[in-house]
């Protein structure tokens, strides 16, 4: 029986209905949302997903009905039954690595097994030489091994140099010892680690004879396989409760003079010799970004997706909100849609716009990513009895081209990331006061995805990294190095344009062709660079001094990627024809409401740099206005084309039906398990609550 009494259930909300709402938005847009969806995932994925979706949602295990009511241990115990049926399910219907992943994000929390997969098995698969693969990469896939990746320290996070636990090296026994000197050398806030794992790739000084050979991985068991207890002179457990992501059991870590063997040290691109204790380094230093790479790759790719759940629940949600009347209106007293208010829509429309730009600049990172391994992959084939000459040489290309992604991936990481971070706070707060509720589905999303802003590379440590790669190429333009690659990559040409061009100067027509957009954006770069390169070479200023200048240098750089990658997605041949021409014409306002609203919020910069003059910045302000009213009446479809399934957003605001007000007061009334208890409110009695199952005494 439900507990709301009949004549409550037979209230209805007053005013328009929300599904009624809903239906007049999607009915007042021409943009053709299958046909949108299926040009930002194809048809394939879309069936994908859906046919995963049905198996999960079938599964009672990923019930969803009771999660924002339970505490840190309920969720934690609940997130690892879906982790260990997750599996069970991959095994079952044999699915791949990128089908796994898509049911990973649909359930939408973390698994204690999380990094797991998204670190330890890639880790081992990109460091480890074939024999290390051979010896634990099928006990990793079976889940015999559970591992995490052991980097940050209590004491040292950004400053991977600093780290203070040590793998010394024991020459008559070929081991090495790890230890943890101090209390600031204890792993820490390590995902997987707190109870899960029974492996850890750490991160340790590397020490032979005295010497420091700076930073290394090694492999090292913390838990007895059977037992699951830590073994000995090793303390390991649980950090303790987050902001957010507190289904993830982040943990310490701490090593008392722990023996492990000479083939626990990675190995694919340096290693130790263990005949002649001699360190043999890696050819170039670049070749270990792999993995981070990889990591920073699938956060930039991820990041339209996740500012998209908080876009489509505020989108949604604003559309059948009502607030206040329309003072314009001269013919109706009824009160106005929310997101009909050019405040609020100068909140969420340049974000719902940011939401495709940031799609596909993540596509084209993981395009450069596998491009990148595939040519790596081909280059070690054509080594093959070349010599160790040879060897040296294509590595070095290799190195050289590994090194311009691992500059783009700092930089859009850290870009894309604030953006979405950010991005889902701003869509919670345009909610109102219902967007402050668990049940919103923006808070949870907000809280779990704030870590993402801070790890794999503070966002702001991270803009250093790409600076000095662009100070690097800039040099290399200025004077070209003899056997240097990065005179013909992405950044050396924006170099070698604003060089040929900047006597002559460029004010680029932001009105006119599309094109002269992502130029601009381009010539920015180029001003910036050099006028880093003018300080730090020339006027010698401090690293310190400069580091504001660099941070915005990186997020200018990042900028003009993802400006690129949004315009280069629309010019695909056959777009148009696969999109027709309304959807299109959409699309394109919205890149051109993210690039001038861009290019709005850092007019100091395309200003000081000549791009545009005062007047462009106030009609680039005026267009701003003018494509949000015209974006405005497809706002809603423009949602439902991220196909985010009502399951997965779990939020009474941004149900597709539009039935907010029924499913918030049916998940506050009938599914609170606080209703069912009785308190006792007398401060002098010593009962607190009146009927529970373990009522205690006050302590008072």
């Amino acid at each position: 029986m439900p507990r709301n009494p009949d004549w409550v259930m037979a209230l209805r909300p007053s005013g328009p209905q929300g599904s009624a709402i809903l239906a007049t938005e999607r009915a007042s847009s021409t943009i053709h949302v299958d046909k949108l969806a299926d040009f930002m995932f194809t048809t394939e994925d879309l069936q994908r997903r859906a046919r995963i979706l049905s198996i999960l949602d079938a599964d009672p295990v990923f019930n969803k009905t009771a999660t924002y009511f339970l505490g840190r241990i309920e969720r934690i115990k609940a997130a690892l039954a879906r982790g260990k049926r997750l599996q069970q399910l991959t095994v079952k219907h044999a699915w791949s690595d990128d089908e796994y992943q898509i049911a990973y994000d649909l359930i939408g929390e973390p698994t204690p097994y999380g990094l797991h997969v998204g670190m330890f098995t890639k880790t081992l698969r990109e460091q480890g030489t074939p024999e290390q693969q051979e010896r634990f990469l099928q006990k990793a896939s079976t889940y015999e091994i559970v591992g995490c990746y052991a980097q940050t320290e209590l004491g040292h996070g950004s400053n991977v140099r600093g780290l203070e636990t040590t793998a010394t090296w024991n020459p008559d026994r070929k081991t090495f010892t790890l230890h943890s000197p101090f209390l600031t050398s204890s792993k820490w806030w390590i995902g997987s680690l707190g109870r899960a794992a029974n492996h850890a790739f750490c991160m340790a000084q590397l020490i032979i004879g005295r010497k420091l050979y700076g930073p290394h991985l090694f492999l090292v068991q913390i838990r007895d396989l059977k037992s699951h207890l830590p073994l000995e002179n090793i303390h390991v457990g649980d950090i303790g409760p987050k902001f957010g992501f507190n289904t993830m059991d982040n943990g310490f870590l701490l090593f008392n003079h722990v023996e492990i063997p000479h083939g626990n040290m990675l190995a694919r691109y340096s290693h130790v010799d263990p005949v002649a204790s001699q360190y043999i380094p890696a050819t170039n230093h670049s070749l270990v970004y792999g993995t981070m790479t990889w990591v920073r790759s699938n956060i930039v790719l991820r990041s339209g997706r996740t500012l998209a759940r908080g876009v489509t629940i505020a989108v949604r949600y604003c559309a059948i909100r009502r607030q206040f009347q329309d003072l314009d209106a001269t013919d109706s007293k009824d009160e106005n849609q929310v997101l009909n208010y050019s405040r609020v829509q100068y909140r969420l429309l340049p974000l719902l716009a940011a939401t495709f730009a940031l799609h596909f600049t993540g596509q084209n990172m993981i395009r450069m990513y596998q491009a990148n391994q595939e040519s790596m992959k081909n280059e070690r084939l054509n080594r093959v009895g070349e010599g160790q000459i040879a060897d040296r040489v294509m590595l070095m290309s290799s190195a050289d081209r590994l090194a311009e992604l691992h500059a783009a991936s700092c930089a859009l990481k850290a870009l894309t990331s604030t953006t979405a971070g950010e991005g889902l706070e701003t869509c919670r707060r345009a909610c109102g006061g219902h967007g402050y509720s668990s049940f919103a589905g923006i808070g949870s999303t907000f809280a779990d995805y704030l870590p993402t802003l801070t790890w794999e590379g503070d966002n702001y440590m991270l803009t250093q990294q790409v600076s000095r790669y662009l100070l690097k190429t800039a040099r290399h333009v200025v004077r070209p190095v003899e056997g240097s690659s990065s005179a013909g990559n992405g950044a050396a040409t924006i170099m070698k344009d604003f060089r040929e061009r900047r006597n002559a100067g460029a004010t680029f027509d932001l009105q006119g062709e599309d094109s002269h957009i992502v130029d601009a954006f381009a010539w920015r770069v180029g001003f910036l660079t050099f006028d880093a390169l003018r300080r730090t070479d020339d006027e010698k200023q401090s690293q310190n001094s400069l580091l504001v200048d660099f941070w915005r240098l990186s997020t200018a750089f990042a900028q003009y990627a993802v400006v690129k990658a949004f315009y280069d997605a629309l010019r695909q041949p056959h777009s148009h024809g696969q999109l027709g021409a309304d959807t299109a014409e959409v699309l394109r306002k919205l890149f051109r409401l993210y690039s001038l609203h861009t290019l709005s919020n850092e007019a100091s910069s395309f200003l000081a740099s000549g791009a545009c003059t005062i007047a462009q910045i106030q009609v680039v302000n005026e267009s701003i206005m003018k494509l949000m009213r015209e974006v405005r009446p497809h706002a809603v479809r423009l949602v439902d084309a991220w196909k985010l399934p009502d399951w997965q957003l779990d939020s009474s605001l941004g149900r597709a039906d539009g039935r907010v007000y029924e499913d918030l007061f049916h998940r506050a009334s009938e599914l609170n398990p606080l209703n069912d208890i009785i308190f006792d409110p007398h401060p002098w009695s010593k009962v607190l609550f009146k009927n529970h199952p373990q009522t205690v005494s006050s302590k008072l």
